[in-house]
């Protein structure tokens, strides 16, 4: 409870002086009245008891006038929120040589944690997952649950789809994900870690559709400068590992961004792909706008009620009921 005229509570001070007041010359008529009688005591009766209630009554009728021209009121605050989300699809490479180990415990692995850990902090927005090798297919529509996402990122998986590097592939079918998008930001997350080598659809094309559509491209190439320990079969058709040059067309990467007002990050371990998700996450925002309201309730009428029982009952009792009792 708040006050809007809170310096009228300083009038209350009043009212102890009052009681004070009231319990000094009550004393002394009391002394006068004995004086008279010596040492004879007089009965003590109901009213002899009841005398003290009509002051008491009309100091808190006072109290509570006081309170009511303070103007009491509740106070309540209400905030709506409204989001501008913005649609994201995670384009993601699952291709062999995704299971390089020049990242921990390999690429393919720290891209979905991290990817995953990207979308647990983009409440409001939805997401979708893509993956391509071979050829390209959707993980997961667009959804604004992100455990849902999580999800399917922990069950993408390299092999599940003929091997090779299909970028065009990947990036129109992430873009086709955004086509009927109605948000006014859509945006796609292209990592992968070589050459287009596969599929029907050029990836500048894509690009280009793109563009057209509004759709914002960051591209990220992952994998060492140098050489990296590659997923390879041996001559009995056992998986091993063999040292191999990384190669990855950056300049491809780098024009589909471009073309899009996108931007080109290259991560060569953990630490930097996580750096690289997190500057995307702040240079693409929701919109929030947070509208505040404030209620306020008036609470002086139940004051002023109660100062005015207060006093009926305090002529109640003294002018009625102590006026019948005996002396």
């Amino acid at each position: 409870m708040q006050f809007l005229n809170p310096y009228i509570l300083l009038v209350g001070i009043v009212i102890p002086l009052l009681a004070i007041y009231y319990i000094l010359v009550g004393r002394r008529r009391a002394t006068l009245r004995l004086s008279t009688l010596g040492t004879q005591r007089p009965p003590r009766t109901l009213r002899y008891w009841l005398r003290h209630v009509p002051i008491v009554l009309r100091l808190a009728a006072l109290a509570a006038l006081i309170v009511a021209l303070a103007r009491p009121v509740e106070v309540s605050h209400e905030s709506e929120t409204t989001t501008e989300g913005i649609d994201i699809v995670l384009a993601m490479d699952i291709s062999g040589s995704m299971l390089a180990r020049d990242f921990q415990p390999d690429r393919l692995t720290a891209a979905k944690q991290l990817a995953a850990e990207f979308t647990a902090n983009r409440l409001g927005d939805r997401i979708s997952v893509v993956a391509f090798a071979g050829e390209a297919f959707t993980q997961c529509p667009l959804t604004s649950d992100q455990a849902s996402v999580a999800t399917m990122l922990t069950r993408l998986r390299s092999g599940i789809i003929d091997d090779g590097t299909a970028i065009g592939n990947g990036l129109a079918t992430a873009v086709n994900r955004l086509r009927e998008s109605s948000s006014k930001s859509k945006v796609v997350i292209l990592l992968t870690d070589g050459v287009n080598n596969r599929g029907q659809i050029s990836p500048l094309m894509a690009a280009e559709i793109a563009h057209d559509l509004g759709i914002k491209v960051y591209t990220i190439g992952v994998g060492s400068m140098d050489k990296a320990q590659m997923p390879a079969v041996d001559m009995f058709g056992n998986q091993t590992y063999v040292w191999a040059d990384v190669e990855i067309d950056e300049e491809l990467l780098r024009n589909i961004a471009r073309k899009t007002d996108g931007e080109y990050f290259r991560a060569t371990n953990n630490e930097a792909l996580k750096a690289i998700y997190a500057q995307i996450d702040q240079m693409e925002k929701s919109e929030v706008q947070v509208t505040s309201y404030t209620h306020y309730e008036e609470l002086y009428i139940w004051w002023l009620v109660l100062g005015l029982l207060l006093l009926g009952a305090e002529f109640f009792v003294e002018r009625i009921v102590l006026n019948r009792l005996p002396q």
